[in-house]
């Protein structure tokens, strides 16, 4: 059966984004499974990682790739983007934005960059300067160990 082009429901906004590369997804994938393990199974941490998560389910919001949730106040301490080179400053831009704005309870930021291998963390409160870091405060945890 054939579907004009028209008719068929848009993959990607360019607002929004559809970023999806399997090396993407991976890094993704192993911060969700190392944090998960440590929140469903071993409970030594308090934030529930949800990839891909809107942060306001109430409407429109941004989704980070990877959102600590704190289901108690119902909101997200921590977020963590993952890019490449090419995407680094987008991403440490709407890091930043997201926990200057002080909306949804953000208070410590990642971007990872799964080329180079780089952590960058930004806090509530650093003035729009990002560190080179993977070590969370909130959570005492070195987040590049689950890589």
């Amino acid at each position: 059966m054939y579907f004009p082009p028209s008719t068929l429901p848009s993959l990607a906004h360019e607002d929004q984004g559809v970023w999806a590369p399997a090396d993407h997804q991976r890094i993704i994938s192993k911060l969700t499974i190392g944090l998960g393990i440590r929140y469903y199974h071993q409970k030594t941490i308090q934030l529930e990682p949800l990839p891909e998560t809107m942060l306001d389910d109430a409407k429109a919001s941004p989704v980070p790739d990877l959102s600590l949730v704190d289901n108690n106040t119902d909101e997200t301490p921590i977020i963590i983007e993952v890019c490449k080179s090419k995407g680094k400053k987008d991403d440490m831009k709407k890091v930043v934005q997201l926990i200057d704005n002080d909306l949804y309870g953000i208070r410590e930021g990642f971007v990872y960059n799964y080329k180079t291998k780089q952590w960058f963390r930004y806090c509530f409160g650093d003035g729009g300067l990002p560190t080179e870091s993977s070590f969370s405060e909130l959570l005492q945890l070195d987040l590049n160990t689950f890589l």
